[in-house]
């Protein structure tokens, strides 16, 4: 999968996810409905951790020095 499309593949599962977390918020589904709903929802966010982990380790790579050690460095939000 290229790095486009997985890309757009997190993008459409989160959207998906936090779909899915409006309607269980809602409280207007009926029970077995919610559950399969939950279900889907944990397999939606199992996909995007994965993608996520892939993307960690993608970065990691890119940031490993010649010497085989990694250089990284603190993220600051500001």
């Amino acid at each position: 999968m290229s790095e486009k499309n997985s890309t757009k593949d997190f993008e459409s599962s989160l959207e998906k996810l936090e779909e899915i977390v409006a309607e269980l918020e809602s409280g207007d589904l009926p029970l077995e409905k919610s559950i399969k709903a939950f279900e889907d929802g944990i397999k939606l966010t199992r996909h995007c951790q994965n993608l996520l982990s892939k993307a960690e380790l993608k970065i990691q790579k890119l940031v490993e020095s010649s010497d085989g050690s990694l250089d990284l460095e603190a993220f600051d939000e500001d």
